[in-house]
C-alpha cells in the first residue's frame, strides 16, 4: 500500500511541477542576461522533478511498482517458470523454438562427423592400406545405424505405444487445464496448502529472528502456489515432469539396431585388443568411432513422422497456457523490465535488474531494523541514541596531566585497607571522567563513526592546512621549504598510505583520522596557497596607501579573497575523505559505513550494499548542502567583483 502511494505522489509530483515550471517560464519576468549566476538561483520545482525521476526509475527497475500493485506475481510467474521449464526439454526435441528436430539436428552433426574420420583415415601416412579398409568399414557400420533408428517400419510397437501414452498425457493435461477447478484440490489438501503458503512468507519479506534480533535470511521468491492460478499453473508443471521424465527415458532401440550396436563395438574391441602398441593411430581412430556409435546409441533418434501427434499436443499446451496467463503476461512484460522471474529445480529467482537493484521497500524496511539496537548490523545499529554521562566527556576532553603537574602526591591505601582521596586525587577522577555527573543523550553506531572521522579529519586539515597554505602563498621560504613535502606525498594515492598508517597507528579511529587528515591537508594548503597568491595587487596597494598592518592587510584583503578557494578546497576535500574513508574501513576497521559494505559483500546483501551507498551519499550531500549555505554566507560577493 505504501509503494502504491508514493507511486503515485511521485507521477502527480512530477507532472504538476513541470507544468508549474512551465507556466512560470511564461509569467516570470527576468531581467539577467544570459550568462549571469542569477538565472540559476532558484528552481525548487525541477529539484523535485529530477529526485522524483530518480526514485521512479529505480521502483520501476527494482521491479518495486510490481510488488506494490501486484504482490502475488512473483509468485505466480515462479509457477509460471516452472511450467516453461518443464516444457522447455520437451520442445528442444522439436521444431517448435528450434529450425529443426532434435533427430535431424543429431544425425547431421555425426554424419559429418564419421565423414570427417572417414576421409582422415583414408588420407593417412601412418595406417597401412589394411588398416584403412577394417576403420573404413567400421565406419561405414556405424553410419548404417542411423537408419535403423529412423526407419518407421523397424520402430517397436512398444515405443509407439509409449510415445502415444505421452501424447494422450498431453492432451488430457491440456483438456484439465481448462477447468477452473483444476487441479481438483480436495478440501484438506486446500488447507494444507494455505497453511503452508502462510508460514513461507511474501515475496522479499525481510523477518527477523525471534531472541536473536538478527535479520533471517529468506527464500527470494515464495514456492509454494499463492493463488488458484498459481496452483493452476504448479500442478501443469509437475504433471510435465512427470512426462518429460519418460520421455527422455525413451529409446528408440529395435532389435536390428541392438544386435547391430553391439556387434560393431565387440568388432571394434577385438580389431583393438589384437593391435600392438606401434600402431596407436589405428587404435585411437577405431575409438573415435565407437564414441560417435555410443552418441548415436544415446541420442533420441526417431523417425521423422513419429512425434508429429506429440509435436502437435506439446503446441497447444504451450499456446494454452500463454492464454491462461492472462493479464500476468501484461505484467511480466511491463511491471518486470529487464528480465523476469525464472525457474531452476525446485526454487524460483530474479533474473535481471531485481535482482541486482533491492527495491526502495525492503531496503528502507531493512535499514530501519539495522538502525534499531536490537537488530542492529553485528551488534551495532546504524544510528541511534544513547545516553552518556557528561563525565565520559569531560574526561574525553581534559588531559590528564592536569593532574600530574598538581603538587602534592596521589593518595595512597591504609594499613586498615582504605584509601581516602586528597584533593590531587580528586582532580584525577574528574580529568579522567571517573564522576557522575548528569546525561545527556549522545549520537552512536556505524553511521556515526564514519561521520565523525570525516570530522574529525577534515577540521584538522582544515585548522593546519589553511594558515599553512596562506604562509606558503606569502613567503618565500616557507614555500620553498614546505612544498617539495607536499609535493612529494599529495600524488601518491590515499590508498597507498592506508597500510603503513593502519599498521603503525593500529585499526582504530586514530589511524583512520591521521589518513583522512594527510588527505585533506593537501587540499587545503593548495587551495590556501592558491586564494593567497592570486590576491588582486591593486587591493594590497590600496590597503598600504590606506595605512592598514601586515595583520590588517592579511585579515582584511588576503584572507576575504581566498575564502572561495579555501570553500572550494574544502568541497573538494569532503569528497576525497569521503572515498578514502570507506576504503580504510574495508581494509581494517569493526565499525562504520565501510565495514558494513565489506562485510555485506561478502554475503552477497545487496540491500545493504544499497543502504551504505545511500547513506554516504545521503551524508556528502549534508556536507556540501552546508558548505553551499556556508558559502552564501561569508562570501556573497563572489561572482560579482
Amino acid at each position: 500500500m505504501l509503494t502504491q502511494s508514493i507511486t503515485i505522489l511521485i507521477l502527480v509530483s512530477i507532472v504538476g511541477c513541470i507544468l508549474y515550471g512551465r507556466r512560470l517560464i511564461k509569467t516570470e519576468k527576468v531581467d539577467a542576461v544570459f550568462g549571469n549566476p542569477e538565472r540559476a538561483k532558484g528552481g525548487t520545482h525541477w529539484i523535485i522533478v529530477g529526485s522524483s525521476a530518480i526514485l521512479l526509475v529505480w521502483l520501476y527497475y527494482s521491479w518495486d511498482i510490481a510488488k506494490g500493485f501486484y504482490p502475488k506475481s512473483a509468485n505466480e510467474l515462479c509457477q509460471v517458470a516452472k511450467v516453461n521449464e518443464s516444457l522447455l526439454g520437451l520442445k528442444y526435441q522439436f521444431p517448435i523454438e528450434e529450425r529443426e528436430f532434435k533427430s535431424t539436428s543429431i544425425i547431421k552433426i555425426e554424419n559429418k562427423n564419421l565423414s570427417k574420420i572417414s576421409n582422415e583415415i583414408q588420407g593417412s601416412q601412418q595406417l597401412n592400406s589394411q588398416q584403412k579398409t577394417i576403420l573404413v568399414g567400421f565406419v561405414n557400420k556405424t553410419s548404417q545405424l542411423i537408419p535403423l533408428l529412423t526407419n518407421e517400419n523397424l520402430m517397436e510397437m512398444d515405443t509407439k505405444i509409449k510415445i502415444k501414452e505421452m501424447t494422450d498425457e498431453l492432451r488430457l493435461l491440456s483438456s484439465n487445464f481448462k477447468k477452473k477447478d483444476y487441479p481438483f484440490e480436495t478440501p484438506d489438501e486446500k488447507s494444507a496448502r494455505q497453511i503452508a503458503v502462510s508460514e513461507q512468507g511474501d515475496w522479499g519479506i525481510i523477518k527477523v529472528q525471534a531472541g536473536t534480533g538478527s535479520i533471517e535470511n529468506t527464500i527470494e521468491v515464495p514456492l509454494i502456489a499463492a493463488t488458484d492460478r498459481g496452483l493452476k499453473f504448479q500442478a501443469a508443471a509437475e504433471e510435465l515432469t512427470t512426462i518429460n521424465d519418460k520421455f527422455f527415458k525413451l529409446r528408440n532401440h529395435n532389435p536390428q539396431f541392438k544386435n547391430s550396436i553391439k556387434q560393431l563395438k565387440e568388432d571394434i574391441k577385438a580389431y583393438r585388443k589384437d593391435l600392438s602398441d606401434a600402431e596407436e593411430i589405428a587404435s585411437n581412430y577405431a575409438k573415435d568411432i565407437v564414441k560417435i556409435a555410443r552418441r548415436i546409441e544415446f541420442a533420441s533418434i526417431y523417425p521423422p513422422s513419429a512425434l508429429n501427434e506429440m509435436q502437435n499436443a506439446i503446441v497447444e499446451f504451450d499456446n494454452l497456457q500463454k492464454s491462461e496467463q492472462g493479464g500476468l503476461r501484461f505484467v511480466d512484460i511491463f511491471l518486470f523490465p529487464a528480465g523476469t522471474i525464472v525457474s531452476s529445480g525446485t526454487s524460483c529467482s530474479e533474473q535481471g535488474s531485481g535482482r541486482w537493484l533491492p527495491k526502495p521497500s525492503d531496503t528502507l524496511n531493512k535499514f530501519i531494523l539495522m538502525s534499531k539496537p536490537s537488530v542492529g548490523y553485528k551488534n551495532i545499529p546504524l544510528l541511534w541514541i544513547d545516553m552518556m554521562d557528561v563525565s565520559k566527556i569531560v574526561g574525553f576532553i581534559l588531559p590528564d596531566w592536569i593532574a600530574d603537574i598538581l603538587p602534592g602526591e596521589y593518595p595512597v591505601h591504609s594499613s586498615d585497607g582504605v584509601v581516602k582521596q586528597n584533593f590531587k586525587g580528586k582532580v584525577l577522577k574528574v580529568v579522567t571522567g571517573d564522576f557522575k555527573l548528569f546525561k545527556i543523550p549522545v549520537p552512536y553506531g556505524h553511521i556515526w563513526d564514519s561521520f565523525l572521522r570525516v570530522f574529525l579529519g577534515l577540521v584538522f586539515g582544515i585548522l593546519i592546512g589553511v594558515p599553512l597554505g596562506l604562509f606558503m602563498g606569502l613567503n618565500r621560504f616557507a614555500k620553498g621549504f614546505f612544498d617539495p613535502l607536499i609535493e612529494l606525498y599529495r600524488p601518491v594515492p590515499p590508498l597507498a598510505w592506508a597500510p603503513l598508517i593502519i599498521s603503525v597507528l593500529g585499526i582504530d579511529n586514530t589511524g583512520k583520522v591521521f589518513l583522512l587528515f594527510m588527505v585533506s591537508l593537501s587540499i587545503m594548503i593548495i587551495s590556501a596557497r592558491a586564494g593567497a597568491s592570486g590576491t588582486q595587487l591593486s587591493k594590497i596597494h590600496a590597503a598600504h596607501s590606506l595605512g592598514a598592518s601586515k595583520k590588517q592587510i592579511l585579515r582584511y584583503v588576503i584572507f576575504p579573497n581566498s575564502l572561495p578557494e579555501i570553500l572550494t578546497g574544502i568541497r573538494v576535500a569532503v569528497g576525497m575523505c569521503w572515498g578514502t574513508l570507506v576504503a580504510a574501513e574495508f581494509l581494517a576497521g569493526t565499525t562504520g559505513i565501510g565495514f558494513v559494505e565489506n562485510v555485506a559483500k561478502k554475503y552477497f546483501q545487496y540491500e545493504v550494499i544499497w543502504i551504505t551507498i545511500f547513506i554516504m551519499g545521503m551524508l556528502g550531500l549534508l556536507f556540501d548542502v552546508t558548505l553551499r549555505k556556508i558559502i552564501d554566507k561569508t562570501i556573497p560577493w563572489r561572482g560579482k567583483g
